[in-house]
């Protein structure tokens, strides 16, 4: 015996709501986010650009969700440590990473093996700023050595080979990189001194210990200001609006094409729902486009962006092709 059609057609309509409601479970759960604070992980030691710039949007995500944004500096291997640690995270919003060039454009390249792919584990999220290297000494220890400018730098570096000592953020990252560039194409040589972020290794640079970094701008614009930094030239094509009377590397020694800035930005583990990404994008590109905000990036050298996760995504992918290309024509290495 047939059931009732009316009875069959309000059946029909339980199980289809049923279904309906199930699907929008989560998308309800998504919307509800955040419950709890948000970890985002800097990979590299206090004190150096990815931290200053996680450390001024942190603030502002804050004030936007409802929930403390958290940085948690998690340092080691060129800053591989704590991206390994957020791709292995659960893909649930509550554990981000400030990537870097040298996590997302160069590691790459540079490592045999690494312990995440930073293409299929990472959901872009935004570009949060770009900045240009700068080029530093010790401003007296410049002075003693007779260094006023790049010339002269490779001057002495001809005169007395393998003497000067190069201090990075680490393997691997563009302050590395920006030194192995310079070397190749200036025909000198230098030890590298691989420290755990740019804070410890300028440390040691005003203590006169280094000889030479090629710092990311905002983390050394206050030496620079406070006369204890000496900066020869700026790393990018063009000069920077915050130093406009320190040459380009191209245009103070001569070393046609040498380009090697620097990039921040917000990632997610792989697998995060889009609305979340979306929300944490369209914040951070609300935040950095603020008077305040926009103005004090500027002064220290950095260019905010606030892009989309689609246009961060194509800029990972072209950057991957560029540092590739940098690594062997430099020859750089793992220390």
């Amino acid at each position: 015996m047939k059931p009732p059609a009316r009875s069959t057609r309000r059946a029909a309509l339980a199980l289809a709501s049923c279904i309906l409601g199930l699907a929008a479970l989560p998308a309800s759960a998504q919307s509800n986010w955040p419950t709890k604070p948000v970890r985002i992980v800097v990979p590299f030691a206090a004190g150096g650009t990815t931290d200053i710039l996680a450390r001024a949007v942190a603030p502002e995500l804050s004030r936007a969700f409802g929930q403390q944004f958290i940085v948690d500096n998690r340092a080691g291997a060129g800053g591989n440590v704590g991206a390994e640690m957020v791709a292995k995270s659960p893909p649930d919003g509550y554990t981000l990473l400030m990537g870097t060039v040298g996590t997302h454009g160069i590691n790459r390249a540079l490592y045999d093996k690494l312990p995440f792919d930073p293409i299929r584990d990472f959901v872009p999220i935004t570009l949060v700023a770009g900045v240009p290297n700068v080029m530093v000494m010790q401003t007296e220890k410049a002075r003693s050595m007779g260094i006023g400018n790049v010339a002269d730098f490779i001057r002495y570096a001809k005169a007395h080979p393998g003497t000067l000592n190069m201090a990075s953020s680490g393997n691997g990252t563009s302050i590395h990189l920006s030194g192995e560039l310079f070397k190749s194409m200036s025909g000198i040589y230098m030890v590298h001194f691989p420290y755990r972020g740019s804070g410890p290794a300028l440390l040691d640079m005003i203590g006169g210990t280094m000889d030479v970094m090629f710092d990311n701008l905002p983390s050394s614009m206050p030496q620079i200001k406070a006369g204890k930094l000496k900066a020869l030239a700026v790393t990018s094509a063009q000069r920077s609006s915050a130093l406009p009377d320190v040459p380009t590397i191209e245009q103070a020694a001569g070393l046609k094409g040498f380009d090697a800035s620097s990039w921040f930005g917000l990632l997610a583990p792989a697998g995060t729902s889009p609305d979340i990404v979306n929300r944490i994008q369209q914040e951070v590109a609300k935040s950095l486009n603020t008077p305040a905000i926009k103005e004090k990036m500027l002064s220290q050298g950095a260019i905010p962006s606030g892009n989309t996760p689609a246009e961060f995504a194509r800029m990972i992918a072209s950057e991957h092709k560029k540092w590739a290309r940098v690594v062997k024509e430099s020859g750089a290495k793992v220390d």
